[in-house]
């Protein structure tokens, strides 16, 4: 794939797109004591086309039916993703608030602009056993995090990733973005919570530096010591799971092209995560295409859609950025309730 990243290496390097975040960490938190757990907002001033794709075997999700490109509802105004599990969507009811405050959504009334019907797709994880099962993210959760939406945004241990654990390791968050030679700007964001493991025991390297190089991310294989403590690790509890995000693009995409998006960069996962897609994951991958972008179609035969070319090239993309968002969340993460973060193990 031929492309740089972009100057954040961030999915908010895609023009019109803002992330924020809100969340409780104690500093004393513990496995079913303290608070630790949060919400991540994909913010999408003026709306943009979106679809979704969902491949584990155990989702908690908001409005993805509405996502199928059958149906008639184009385009979004953000996309949550939240700790919580089915009790953090509650948060996506704050997002709307803010939206409809500000205006944002389907306009319903021809007189009144204040009539609007705010489209909030979400996804979340299972993080109810780190910190107290009682405390989860809600209403005033997503309102915050959508308040606080920006260009720039922090990684690691924010957000949705604050209660996230990566088979043995500490998730979190993790974002990263290419810029194409065409001028189009592909990124992600990831909410790292897998069962499966995010680290090659053999080498201590991330499996998701495998497509790029350890060089890339500025890494070392792991001493004989590194790598027996990481052996000794206690496996990941079996309902501590799910990794969710978001790809976008700034391309001109239409909800059919964005479900293509979704559908491959769930290969971002599988390169990153080993298994996935289990039936204990209920991983998600929301796309959103924001348009900014017109690229003039190529040739081809009029059976074909007129971007096939494009949409070939923004899906390589895809799944490269969301490995590396993969590889961020885990280098980003810091220790919580005594889950060890990769730093912990393979200090730089």
């Amino acid at each position: 794939m031929r492309g740089v990243p972009g100057p954040r290496n961030a999915i908010t390097d895609v023009t019109g797109v803002l992330v924020g975040h809100h969340h409780v960490l104690d500093d004393e938190v513990s496995l079913g004591s303290g608070a630790a757990t949060g919400c991540t907002v994909v913010r999408l001033p003026g709306g943009a086309v979106a679809s979704v794709d969902v491949r584990g075997g155990g989702p908690g999700t908001r409005e993805t039916d509405l996502l199928d490109p059958a149906n008639t509802v184009r385009r979004v105004n953000a996309v949550l993703l939240t700790g919580g599990s089915a009790y953090g969507l509650a948060a996506a009811d704050g997002v709307m608030r803010w939206a409809e405050e500000h205006g944002e959504g389907i306009p319903m009334s021809p007189t009144d602009p204040s009539r609007v019907v705010p489209i909030v797709p979400g996804a979340v994880i299972f993080d109810l056993p780190v910190g107290a099962w009682e405390i989860r993210p809600d209403a005033d959760f997503g309102f915050r995090a959508a308040e606080a939406a920006s260009t720039d945004f922090a990684r690691g241990t924010v957000g949705a990733g604050v209660g996230a654990q990566a088979g043995a390791l500490k998730g979190g968050i993790g974002s990263a973005s290419v810029v194409l030679d065409n001028g189009v700007t592909v990124g992600a964001i990831v909410v790292a919570n897998p069962v499966g493991s995010v680290v090659d025991p053999r080498t201590g390297l991330p499996w998701g530096a495998g497509t790029d190089g350890p060089d890339f991310f500025g890494l070392r294989h792991g001493t004989p010591a590194e790598l027996a403590a990481l052996a000794a690790l206690p496996g990941k509890s079996t309902v501590l799971n799910t990794t969710i995000g978001v790809v976008a693009s700034d391309a001109v995409l239409d909800p059919v092209g964005c479900r293509r998006l979704a559908a491959t960069a769930h290969d971002g996962l599988a390169r990153a995560i080993r298994p996935v897609h289990s039936p204990l994951d209920g991983d998600t991958l929301f796309a959103v295409s924001t348009g900014a972008v017109q690229v003039p179609s190529g040739p081809l035969p009029a059976a074909f859609p007129s971007d096939l070319l494009l949409l070939d090239e923004l899906c390589t993309a895809a799944a490269v950025v969301v490995e590396r968002a993969v590889v961020d969340a885990v280098l980003a993460a810091t220790s919580v309730a005594g889950i060890p973060a990769y730093r912990d193990l393979f200090p730089r």
